[in-house]
Protein backbone atom coordinates (compact mmCIF):
# COMPACT_ATOMS: atom_id res chain seq x y z
CA UNK A 1 0.00 0.00 0.00
CA UNK A 2 1.02 3.61 -0.50
CA UNK A 3 2.82 5.59 2.14
CA UNK A 4 0.64 7.61 4.47
CA UNK A 5 1.02 11.35 4.33
CA UNK A 6 2.43 12.33 7.70
CA UNK A 7 2.30 15.65 9.43
CA UNK A 8 5.63 17.39 9.57
CA UNK A 9 7.40 17.32 12.90
CA UNK A 10 8.57 20.91 12.42
CA UNK A 11 6.45 23.76 13.77
CA UNK A 12 3.98 24.96 11.16
CA UNK A 13 5.13 28.09 9.38
CA UNK A 14 2.50 30.81 9.22
CA UNK A 15 2.25 33.93 7.08
CA UNK A 16 -0.88 35.84 8.03
CA UNK A 17 -3.85 33.60 7.30
CA UNK A 18 -1.73 31.08 5.36
CA UNK A 19 -0.02 28.23 7.20
CA UNK A 20 2.02 25.21 6.10
CA UNK A 21 0.05 21.97 5.82
CA UNK A 22 1.33 18.51 4.97
CA UNK A 23 -0.70 16.28 7.24
CA UNK A 24 -3.79 14.18 6.85
CA UNK A 25 -6.45 15.25 4.38
CA UNK A 26 -8.97 17.62 6.05
CA UNK A 27 -7.12 16.95 9.31
CA UNK A 28 -9.80 18.48 11.58
CA UNK A 29 -12.39 15.88 10.55
CA UNK A 30 -10.19 13.00 9.37
CA UNK A 31 -11.13 9.78 11.18
CA UNK A 32 -13.51 11.54 13.59
CA UNK A 33 -16.71 9.57 12.92
CA UNK A 34 -16.90 6.13 14.60
CA UNK A 35 -18.45 3.27 12.65
CA UNK A 36 -19.51 -0.19 13.86
CA UNK A 37 -18.53 -3.53 12.36
CA UNK A 38 -21.17 -4.77 9.93
CA UNK A 39 -21.07 -8.20 11.57
CA UNK A 40 -22.10 -6.63 14.89
CA UNK A 41 -24.52 -3.88 13.87
CA UNK A 42 -26.08 -5.29 10.71
CA UNK A 43 -26.07 -3.94 7.16
CA UNK A 44 -28.54 -1.05 7.45
CA UNK A 45 -27.28 0.41 10.73
CA UNK A 46 -23.71 0.24 9.44
CA UNK A 47 -24.70 1.86 6.12
CA UNK A 48 -26.39 4.69 8.02
CA UNK A 49 -23.14 5.48 9.87
CA UNK A 50 -21.22 5.54 6.59
CA UNK A 51 -23.86 7.63 4.79
CA UNK A 52 -23.08 11.30 4.20
CA UNK A 53 -19.96 11.72 2.04
CA UNK A 54 -21.90 10.45 -0.99
CA UNK A 55 -24.49 13.19 -0.50
CA UNK A 56 -21.81 15.90 -0.46
CA UNK A 57 -20.35 14.48 -3.66
CA UNK A 58 -23.71 14.13 -5.42
CA UNK A 59 -24.35 17.88 -4.95
CA UNK A 60 -21.89 18.56 -7.78
CA UNK A 61 -23.99 16.41 -10.09
CA UNK A 62 -27.16 18.46 -9.58
CA UNK A 63 -25.83 22.00 -9.21
CA UNK A 64 -27.30 24.99 -11.14
CA UNK A 65 -24.96 24.30 -14.07
CA UNK A 66 -26.91 21.10 -14.83
CA UNK A 67 -30.36 22.62 -14.91
CA UNK A 68 -30.34 24.60 -18.13
CA UNK A 69 -28.63 21.85 -20.18
CA UNK A 70 -31.09 19.15 -19.09
CA UNK A 71 -34.27 21.22 -19.51
CA UNK A 72 -33.17 22.68 -22.86
CA UNK A 73 -32.15 19.20 -24.06
CA UNK A 74 -35.63 17.95 -23.23
CA UNK A 75 -37.29 20.89 -24.99
CA UNK A 76 -35.32 20.32 -28.19
CA UNK A 77 -34.93 16.54 -28.42
CA UNK A 78 -37.63 15.02 -26.26
CA UNK A 79 -36.43 11.98 -24.31
CA UNK A 80 -33.53 11.24 -26.69
CA UNK A 81 -30.86 12.50 -24.26
CA UNK A 82 -32.15 10.48 -21.29
CA UNK A 83 -29.59 7.81 -22.22
CA UNK A 84 -26.80 10.42 -21.96
CA UNK A 85 -27.88 11.30 -18.42
CA UNK A 86 -27.89 7.57 -17.54
CA UNK A 87 -24.44 6.93 -19.04
CA UNK A 88 -23.01 10.03 -17.34
CA UNK A 89 -24.39 8.85 -14.00
CA UNK A 90 -22.95 5.35 -14.40
CA UNK A 91 -19.52 6.79 -15.28
CA UNK A 92 -19.81 9.10 -12.26
CA UNK A 93 -20.48 6.10 -10.01
CA UNK A 94 -17.39 4.35 -11.36
CA UNK A 95 -15.12 7.39 -10.91
CA UNK A 96 -16.42 8.22 -7.43
CA UNK A 97 -15.96 4.60 -6.34
CA UNK A 98 -12.30 4.80 -7.36
CA UNK A 99 -11.86 8.21 -5.68
CA UNK A 100 -13.27 6.99 -2.37
CA UNK A 101 -11.21 3.79 -2.55
CA UNK A 102 -8.02 5.77 -3.18
CA UNK A 103 -8.58 7.89 -0.07
CA UNK A 104 -9.54 4.98 2.17
CA UNK A 105 -6.73 2.61 1.15
CA UNK A 106 -3.79 5.00 0.71
CA UNK A 107 -4.89 7.55 3.38
CA UNK A 108 -4.18 10.28 0.80
CA UNK A 109 -6.66 12.37 -1.12
CA UNK A 110 -6.23 12.64 -4.89
CA UNK A 111 -4.33 15.95 -4.71
CA UNK A 112 -1.88 14.52 -2.15
CA UNK A 113 -1.44 11.33 -4.18
CA UNK A 114 -0.66 13.24 -7.39
CA UNK A 115 1.71 15.62 -5.59
CA UNK A 116 3.54 12.71 -3.90
CA UNK A 117 4.38 11.20 -7.31
CA UNK A 118 5.04 14.36 -9.35
CA UNK A 119 7.32 17.41 -9.27
CA UNK A 120 6.65 20.60 -7.34
CA UNK A 121 6.33 22.65 -10.56
CA UNK A 122 3.67 20.32 -11.96
CA UNK A 123 1.88 20.35 -8.62
CA UNK A 124 1.58 24.15 -8.72
CA UNK A 125 0.29 24.09 -12.33
CA UNK A 126 -2.32 21.44 -11.54
CA UNK A 127 -3.37 23.36 -8.44
CA UNK A 128 -3.97 26.54 -10.47
CA UNK A 129 -5.89 24.60 -13.13
CA UNK A 130 -8.12 22.96 -10.53
CA UNK A 131 -8.69 26.28 -8.73
CA UNK A 132 -9.90 27.76 -12.03
CA UNK A 133 -12.31 24.85 -12.43
CA UNK A 134 -13.68 25.41 -8.91
CA UNK A 135 -14.10 29.12 -9.62
CA UNK A 136 -15.90 28.30 -12.87
CA UNK A 137 -18.29 26.11 -10.90
CA UNK A 138 -18.64 28.89 -8.32
CA UNK A 139 -19.78 31.32 -11.03
CA UNK A 140 -22.74 29.03 -11.75
CA UNK A 141 -23.53 28.93 -8.02
CA UNK A 142 -23.36 32.74 -7.73
CA UNK A 143 -25.69 33.15 -10.70
CA UNK A 144 -28.12 30.50 -9.47
CA UNK A 145 -28.31 31.85 -5.90
CA UNK A 146 -28.52 35.52 -7.00
CA UNK A 147 -31.32 34.78 -9.45
CA UNK A 148 -33.18 32.75 -6.80
CA UNK A 149 -32.99 35.71 -4.37
CA UNK A 150 -34.17 38.07 -7.12
CA UNK A 151 -37.10 35.83 -8.07
CA UNK A 152 -38.20 34.99 -4.53
CA UNK A 153 -37.74 38.36 -2.81
CA UNK A 154 -37.43 40.92 -5.63
CA UNK A 155 -33.90 41.86 -4.56
CA UNK A 156 -32.13 43.75 -7.40
CA UNK A 157 -29.75 41.41 -9.17
CA UNK A 158 -26.58 43.41 -8.47
CA UNK A 159 -27.38 43.45 -4.74
CA UNK A 160 -28.31 39.76 -4.80
CA UNK A 161 -24.89 38.96 -6.27
CA UNK A 162 -23.20 40.74 -3.35
CA UNK A 163 -25.48 38.95 -0.86
CA UNK A 164 -24.14 35.60 -2.13
CA UNK A 165 -20.77 36.63 -0.66
CA UNK A 166 -22.39 36.48 2.78
CA UNK A 167 -22.78 32.71 2.52
CA UNK A 168 -19.35 32.70 4.18
CA UNK A 169 -21.30 33.40 7.41
CA UNK A 170 -23.30 30.22 6.81
CA UNK A 171 -20.05 28.34 6.37
CA UNK A 172 -18.69 29.75 9.64
CA UNK A 173 -21.80 28.49 11.42
CA UNK A 174 -21.54 25.04 9.85
CA UNK A 175 -17.91 24.62 10.92
CA UNK A 176 -19.06 24.92 14.53
CA UNK A 177 -21.74 22.22 14.47
CA UNK A 178 -19.75 19.18 13.36
CA UNK A 179 -19.27 17.34 10.07
CA UNK A 180 -22.06 14.81 10.68
CA UNK A 181 -24.61 17.63 10.95
CA UNK A 182 -23.24 19.23 7.77
CA UNK A 183 -23.91 15.92 5.99
CA UNK A 184 -27.47 15.91 7.36
CA UNK A 185 -28.12 19.49 6.17
CA UNK A 186 -26.87 18.63 2.68
CA UNK A 187 -29.13 15.56 2.55
CA UNK A 188 -32.10 17.69 3.63
CA UNK A 189 -31.43 20.23 0.86
CA UNK A 190 -31.11 17.43 -1.70
CA UNK A 191 -34.49 16.07 -0.58
CA UNK A 192 -36.00 19.55 -1.06
CA UNK A 193 -34.69 19.67 -4.65
CA UNK A 194 -35.89 16.11 -5.35
CA UNK A 195 -39.35 16.81 -3.90
CA UNK A 196 -39.84 19.94 -6.01
CA UNK A 197 -39.10 18.19 -9.30
CA UNK A 198 -40.99 14.99 -8.43
CA UNK A 199 -44.03 17.13 -7.64
CA UNK A 200 -43.84 19.15 -10.85
CA UNK A 201 -43.23 16.12 -13.07
CA UNK A 202 -46.00 14.12 -11.36
CA UNK A 203 -48.45 16.90 -12.18
CA UNK A 204 -47.36 16.88 -15.83
CA UNK A 205 -48.22 13.16 -16.26
CA UNK A 206 -45.39 12.39 -18.76
CA UNK A 207 -45.31 9.52 -21.26
CA UNK A 208 -43.45 7.02 -19.06
CA UNK A 209 -43.10 4.49 -21.89
CA UNK A 210 -41.24 7.13 -23.92
CA UNK A 211 -39.10 7.98 -20.87
CA UNK A 212 -38.03 4.34 -20.50
CA UNK A 213 -37.36 4.08 -24.24
CA UNK A 214 -35.17 7.19 -24.00
CA UNK A 215 -32.90 5.38 -21.53
CA UNK A 216 -31.74 3.05 -24.31
CA UNK A 217 -28.47 4.44 -25.78
CA UNK A 218 -28.74 5.69 -29.35
CA UNK A 219 -26.19 6.98 -31.86
CA UNK A 220 -28.69 9.74 -32.67
CA UNK A 221 -27.92 11.32 -29.27
CA UNK A 222 -24.43 12.19 -30.60
CA UNK A 223 -25.53 13.21 -34.10
CA UNK A 224 -25.47 16.67 -35.69
CA UNK A 225 -29.27 16.78 -35.81
CA UNK A 226 -30.10 20.44 -35.09
CA UNK A 227 -33.14 21.89 -33.31
CA UNK A 228 -33.45 25.58 -32.31
CA UNK A 229 -29.73 26.15 -32.94
CA UNK A 230 -28.65 23.19 -30.77
CA UNK A 231 -27.33 19.90 -32.13
CA UNK A 232 -27.92 16.61 -30.34
CA UNK A 233 -24.14 16.30 -29.99
CA UNK A 234 -23.77 19.71 -28.32
CA UNK A 235 -26.72 18.92 -26.05
CA UNK A 236 -25.11 15.62 -25.04
CA UNK A 237 -21.74 17.27 -24.46
CA UNK A 238 -23.44 19.95 -22.35
CA UNK A 239 -25.06 17.31 -20.15
CA UNK A 240 -21.80 15.35 -19.82
CA UNK A 241 -19.77 18.48 -19.11
CA UNK A 242 -22.22 19.66 -16.46
CA UNK A 243 -22.43 16.22 -14.84
CA UNK A 244 -18.89 14.86 -14.37
CA UNK A 245 -16.85 17.52 -12.57
CA UNK A 246 -13.18 17.27 -11.52
CA UNK A 247 -13.55 18.75 -8.05
CA UNK A 248 -15.86 15.90 -6.96
CA UNK A 249 -13.03 13.38 -7.30
CA UNK A 250 -10.74 15.42 -5.03
CA UNK A 251 -13.55 15.96 -2.53
CA UNK A 252 -14.61 12.32 -2.32
CA UNK A 253 -11.06 11.04 -1.85
CA UNK A 254 -10.80 13.37 1.18
CA UNK A 255 -14.16 13.02 2.92
CA UNK A 256 -14.14 9.23 2.54
CA UNK A 257 -11.46 9.38 5.25
CA UNK A 258 -13.77 10.93 7.87
CA UNK A 259 -14.73 7.49 9.23
CA UNK A 260 -12.58 5.77 11.83
CA UNK A 261 -10.68 2.89 10.24
CA UNK A 262 -8.16 0.42 11.62
CA UNK A 263 -5.67 0.46 8.74
CA UNK A 264 -3.79 -2.48 10.23
CA UNK A 265 -6.93 -4.58 9.74
CA UNK A 266 -7.52 -5.29 6.04
CA UNK A 267 -11.12 -6.32 6.73
CA UNK A 268 -11.84 -2.94 8.33
CA UNK A 269 -10.49 -1.19 5.22
CA UNK A 270 -12.52 -3.52 2.96
CA UNK A 271 -15.71 -2.80 4.93
CA UNK A 272 -15.15 0.95 4.59
CA UNK A 273 -14.60 0.66 0.83
CA UNK A 274 -17.77 -1.44 0.49
CA UNK A 275 -20.08 0.81 2.50
CA UNK A 276 -18.60 4.00 1.05
CA UNK A 277 -19.43 2.60 -2.40
CA UNK A 278 -23.01 1.91 -1.31
CA UNK A 279 -23.31 5.43 0.10
CA UNK A 280 -21.91 7.00 -3.08
CA UNK A 281 -24.06 4.96 -5.46
CA UNK A 282 -27.29 5.66 -3.54
CA UNK A 283 -26.62 9.42 -3.55
CA UNK A 284 -25.60 9.46 -7.22
CA UNK A 285 -28.79 7.54 -8.05
CA UNK A 286 -30.72 10.41 -6.44
CA UNK A 287 -28.67 12.85 -8.56
CA UNK A 288 -29.55 10.83 -11.66
CA UNK A 289 -33.26 11.14 -10.85
CA UNK A 290 -32.95 14.91 -10.33
CA UNK A 291 -31.26 15.35 -13.73
CA UNK A 292 -33.73 12.97 -15.39
CA UNK A 293 -36.64 14.89 -13.85
CA UNK A 294 -35.17 18.15 -15.18
CA UNK A 295 -35.10 16.72 -18.70
CA UNK A 296 -38.62 15.32 -18.29
CA UNK A 297 -39.72 18.81 -17.21
CA UNK A 298 -38.41 20.14 -20.52
CA UNK A 299 -40.54 17.62 -22.40
CA UNK A 300 -43.69 17.12 -20.32
CA UNK A 301 -44.17 20.25 -18.20
CA UNK A 302 -43.78 22.71 -21.05
CA UNK A 303 -45.28 22.64 -24.52
CA UNK A 304 -42.77 21.71 -27.20
CA UNK A 305 -40.67 24.75 -28.10
CA UNK A 306 -42.57 26.95 -25.64
CA UNK A 307 -39.53 27.96 -23.59
CA UNK A 308 -37.78 30.59 -25.69
CA UNK A 309 -35.63 31.80 -22.81
CA UNK A 310 -33.73 28.79 -21.31
CA UNK A 311 -32.21 30.93 -18.53
CA UNK A 312 -33.39 30.57 -14.94
CA UNK A 313 -35.47 33.75 -15.44
CA UNK A 314 -37.18 32.24 -18.47
CA UNK A 315 -37.87 28.92 -16.76
CA UNK A 316 -39.28 30.69 -13.68
CA UNK A 317 -41.68 32.80 -15.75
CA UNK A 318 -42.61 29.85 -17.98
CA UNK A 319 -43.72 27.92 -14.87
CA UNK A 320 -46.23 30.67 -14.08
CA UNK A 321 -47.39 31.23 -17.69
CA UNK A 322 -50.37 29.05 -18.60
CA UNK A 323 -49.64 29.43 -22.33
CA UNK A 324 -46.35 27.51 -21.98
CA UNK A 325 -47.63 24.61 -19.87
CA UNK A 326 -48.77 21.27 -21.22
CA UNK A 327 -51.93 20.25 -19.33
CA UNK A 328 -54.87 21.68 -17.30
CA UNK A 329 -53.61 20.39 -13.92
CA UNK A 330 -50.29 22.18 -14.33
CA UNK A 331 -52.06 25.34 -15.49
CA UNK A 332 -54.33 25.44 -12.43
CA UNK A 333 -51.40 24.98 -10.03
CA UNK A 334 -49.25 27.48 -11.97
CA UNK A 335 -51.89 30.19 -11.49
CA UNK A 336 -51.26 30.02 -7.75
CA UNK A 337 -47.56 30.71 -8.36
CA UNK A 338 -46.58 27.47 -6.60
CA UNK A 339 -44.64 25.94 -9.52
CA UNK A 340 -42.40 28.94 -10.07
CA UNK A 341 -41.79 29.57 -6.35
CA UNK A 342 -40.85 25.92 -5.76
CA UNK A 343 -38.45 26.10 -8.71
CA UNK A 344 -36.72 29.16 -7.20
CA UNK A 345 -36.55 27.49 -3.76
CA UNK A 346 -34.89 24.42 -5.31
CA UNK A 347 -32.44 26.71 -7.13
CA UNK A 348 -31.48 28.44 -3.87
CA UNK A 349 -31.07 25.08 -2.11
CA UNK A 350 -28.83 23.85 -4.91
CA UNK A 351 -26.60 26.92 -4.70
CA UNK A 352 -26.18 26.65 -0.91
CA UNK A 353 -25.32 22.97 -1.15
CA UNK A 354 -22.61 23.72 -3.69
CA UNK A 355 -21.17 26.41 -1.40
CA UNK A 356 -20.36 23.82 1.26
CA UNK A 357 -18.76 21.29 -1.07
CA UNK A 358 -16.85 23.84 -3.15
CA UNK A 359 -15.14 25.28 -0.07
CA UNK A 360 -14.11 21.87 1.27
CA UNK A 361 -12.69 20.93 -2.14
CA UNK A 362 -10.71 24.17 -2.30
CA UNK A 363 -9.04 23.36 1.00
CA UNK A 364 -8.28 19.79 -0.16
CA UNK A 365 -6.48 20.85 -3.34
CA UNK A 366 -4.60 23.74 -1.70
CA UNK A 367 -3.24 21.49 1.05
CA UNK A 368 -2.61 18.56 -1.28
CA UNK A 369 -0.90 20.32 -4.20
CA UNK A 370 0.97 23.21 -2.56
CA UNK A 371 0.88 22.32 1.17
CA UNK A 372 -0.84 25.57 2.17
CA UNK A 373 -3.84 26.03 4.43
CA UNK A 374 -6.22 28.93 5.04
CA UNK A 375 -9.19 29.21 7.41
CA UNK A 376 -12.32 27.99 5.61
CA UNK A 377 -14.04 31.36 5.94
CA UNK A 378 -11.07 33.23 4.42
CA UNK A 379 -10.73 30.78 1.57
CA UNK A 380 -14.46 30.99 0.82
CA UNK A 381 -14.48 34.77 0.96
CA UNK A 382 -11.53 35.13 -1.45
CA UNK A 383 -12.87 32.55 -3.92
CA UNK A 384 -16.37 34.02 -3.89
CA UNK A 385 -15.13 37.62 -4.30
CA UNK A 386 -13.12 36.57 -7.36
CA UNK A 387 -16.09 34.60 -8.75
CA UNK A 388 -18.56 37.48 -8.42
CA UNK A 389 -16.39 39.87 -10.47
CA UNK A 390 -17.40 38.47 -13.91
CA UNK A 391 -21.04 38.23 -12.79
CA UNK A 392 -21.09 41.86 -11.60
CA UNK A 393 -19.39 43.02 -14.83
CA UNK A 394 -21.95 41.10 -16.88
CA UNK A 395 -24.88 42.64 -14.95
CA UNK A 396 -23.44 46.19 -15.22
CA UNK A 397 -22.56 45.90 -18.94
CA UNK A 398 -26.08 44.76 -19.84
CA UNK A 399 -27.91 47.13 -17.47
CA UNK A 400 -29.14 49.37 -20.28
CA UNK A 401 -30.24 46.52 -22.58
CA UNK A 402 -33.68 44.88 -22.80
CA UNK A 403 -34.44 42.39 -20.03
CA UNK A 404 -34.30 39.35 -22.33
CA UNK A 405 -30.78 40.27 -23.49
CA UNK A 406 -29.66 40.71 -19.87
CA UNK A 407 -30.96 37.26 -19.06
CA UNK A 408 -29.28 35.73 -22.10
CA UNK A 409 -25.94 37.37 -21.21
CA UNK A 410 -26.01 35.97 -17.67
CA UNK A 411 -27.05 32.54 -18.94
CA UNK A 412 -24.23 32.58 -21.52
CA UNK A 413 -21.72 33.58 -18.83
CA UNK A 414 -22.78 30.59 -16.74
CA UNK A 415 -22.54 28.19 -19.68
CA UNK A 416 -19.23 29.61 -20.91
CA UNK A 417 -17.67 29.42 -17.45
CA UNK A 418 -18.00 25.65 -17.60
CA UNK A 419 -15.34 25.50 -20.35
CA UNK A 420 -12.64 25.26 -17.67
CA UNK A 421 -14.11 21.95 -16.58
CA UNK A 422 -13.17 20.48 -19.97
CA UNK A 423 -9.56 21.52 -19.34
CA UNK A 424 -9.36 20.29 -15.75
CA UNK A 425 -11.27 16.99 -15.99
CA UNK A 426 -8.53 14.80 -17.57
CA UNK A 427 -6.03 15.90 -14.88
CA UNK A 428 -8.18 14.34 -12.17
CA UNK A 429 -9.56 11.32 -14.02
CA UNK A 430 -6.38 9.88 -15.56
CA UNK A 431 -4.20 10.14 -12.41
CA UNK A 432 -7.07 8.62 -10.40
CA UNK A 433 -7.23 5.65 -12.76
CA UNK A 434 -3.45 5.21 -12.83
CA UNK A 435 -3.27 5.28 -9.02
CA UNK A 436 -6.11 2.82 -8.43
CA UNK A 437 -4.81 0.48 -11.18
CA UNK A 438 -1.46 0.26 -9.36
CA UNK A 439 -0.60 -2.70 -7.14
CA UNK A 440 2.12 -0.55 -5.55
CA UNK A 441 -0.41 2.07 -4.41
CA UNK A 442 -3.43 -0.12 -3.65
CA UNK A 443 -2.09 -3.59 -2.88
CA UNK A 444 -3.32 -6.85 -4.42
CA UNK A 445 -6.74 -6.75 -2.82
CA UNK A 446 -7.77 -3.17 -3.56
CA UNK A 447 -6.26 -2.43 -6.98
CA UNK A 448 -8.82 -2.20 -9.79
CA UNK A 449 -10.04 -5.51 -11.19
CA UNK A 450 -9.58 -5.99 -14.93
CA UNK A 451 -13.29 -5.25 -15.49
CA UNK A 452 -13.08 -1.96 -13.55
CA UNK A 453 -9.82 -1.16 -15.34
CA UNK A 454 -11.35 -1.64 -18.81
CA UNK A 455 -14.53 0.28 -17.96
CA UNK A 456 -12.45 3.00 -16.32
CA UNK A 457 -10.13 3.58 -19.28
CA UNK A 458 -13.01 3.48 -21.79
CA UNK A 459 -14.93 6.03 -19.70
CA UNK A 460 -11.94 8.29 -19.04
CA UNK A 461 -10.71 8.33 -22.64
CA UNK A 462 -14.25 8.87 -23.96
CA UNK A 463 -14.94 11.76 -21.58
CA UNK A 464 -11.56 13.35 -22.28
CA UNK A 465 -12.05 13.15 -26.05
CA UNK A 466 -15.65 14.44 -25.86
CA UNK A 467 -14.63 17.36 -23.66
CA UNK A 468 -11.76 18.33 -25.96
CA UNK A 469 -13.71 18.00 -29.22
CA UNK A 470 -16.39 20.23 -27.71
CA UNK A 471 -13.97 23.18 -27.81
CA UNK A 472 -13.59 23.92 -31.58
CA UNK A 473 -16.31 24.46 -34.20
CA UNK A 474 -19.21 26.84 -34.68
CA UNK A 475 -21.13 25.24 -31.81
CA UNK A 476 -17.97 24.74 -29.73
CA UNK A 477 -17.32 26.07 -26.25
CA UNK A 478 -14.74 28.64 -27.44
CA UNK A 479 -16.98 30.02 -30.20
CA UNK A 480 -19.71 30.56 -27.59
CA UNK A 481 -17.61 33.36 -26.08
CA UNK A 482 -18.15 35.38 -29.30
CA UNK A 483 -21.96 35.29 -29.02
CA UNK A 484 -24.70 33.80 -31.20
CA UNK A 485 -24.01 35.72 -34.42
CA UNK A 486 -20.39 34.75 -34.88
CA UNK A 487 -18.60 35.92 -38.04
CA UNK A 488 -16.29 33.76 -40.16
CA UNK A 489 -13.28 35.72 -38.85
CA UNK A 490 -14.35 35.21 -35.26
CA UNK A 491 -14.92 31.50 -35.92
CA UNK A 492 -11.39 31.18 -37.30
CA UNK A 493 -10.03 32.95 -34.22
CA UNK A 494 -12.10 30.72 -31.93
CA UNK A 495 -10.85 27.57 -33.66
CA UNK A 496 -7.20 28.70 -33.40
CA UNK A 497 -7.66 29.30 -29.66
CA UNK A 498 -9.42 25.94 -29.28
CA UNK A 499 -6.70 23.94 -31.05
CA UNK A 500 -3.93 25.71 -29.12
CA UNK A 501 -5.81 24.87 -25.91
CA UNK A 502 -6.16 21.22 -26.96
CA UNK A 503 -2.40 20.97 -27.72
CA UNK A 504 -1.55 22.56 -24.35
CA UNK A 505 -3.91 20.21 -22.50
CA UNK A 506 -2.47 17.14 -24.23
CA UNK A 507 1.12 18.27 -23.59
CA UNK A 508 0.41 18.94 -19.90
CA UNK A 509 -1.42 15.63 -19.68
CA UNK A 510 1.59 13.80 -21.16
CA UNK A 511 3.83 15.50 -18.57
CA UNK A 512 1.46 14.42 -15.78
CA UNK A 513 1.27 10.80 -16.97
CA UNK A 514 5.08 10.52 -17.37
CA UNK A 515 5.70 12.06 -13.94
CA UNK A 516 3.16 9.75 -12.30
CA UNK A 517 4.63 6.69 -14.02
CA UNK A 518 8.18 7.59 -12.94
CA UNK A 519 7.03 8.43 -9.42
CA UNK A 520 5.23 5.12 -9.11
CA UNK A 521 8.32 3.23 -10.33
CA UNK A 522 10.50 5.15 -7.88
CA UNK A 523 8.18 4.36 -4.98
CA UNK A 524 8.07 0.67 -5.99
CA UNK A 525 11.88 0.55 -5.94
CA UNK A 526 11.96 2.24 -2.52
CA UNK A 527 9.48 -0.27 -1.12
CA UNK A 528 11.44 -3.19 -2.60
CA UNK A 529 14.70 -1.89 -1.08
CA UNK A 530 13.01 -1.41 2.28
CA UNK A 531 11.64 -4.96 2.12
CA UNK A 532 15.10 -6.36 1.31
CA UNK A 533 16.67 -4.51 4.26
CA UNK A 534 13.99 -5.81 6.63
CA UNK A 535 14.39 -9.31 5.15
Amino acid sequence: MSEEVKATEEPKKKFGLISYANGKSLEEINGTIPVPKASDAGFWKTLLRYSGPGALVSVGYMDPGNWSTSITGGQNFGYLLMSVILLSSLIAMLLQYMAAKLGIVTQMDLAQAIRARTSKALGVILWILTELAIMATDIAEVIGAAIALYLLFGIPLIIAVFITVLDVLLLLLLTKIGFRKIEAIVVALILVILFVFVYQVALSNPDWAAVVQGLVPSAEAFSTKEVNGMTALSGSLGIIGATVMPHNLYLHSAISQTRQIDHDDEESVAQTVRFSTWDSNISLTAAFFVNALLLIMGVAVFKSGAVQDPSFFGLYHALSDSSTLSNPVLISVAKSGALSVLFAVALLASGQNSTITGTLTGQVIMEGFVHMRMPLWARRLITRLISVIPVILCVLMTAGQPEVQQHEAINNLMNNSQVFLAFALPFSMIPLLMMTDSKVEMGDRFKNSWIIKIMGWVSVISLTVLNLISLPGKTGAIAAFFGDNITSGQLLEANIIAYIAIILVLALLAWTVIDLYRGNKRYAAEMAAKHNVQG
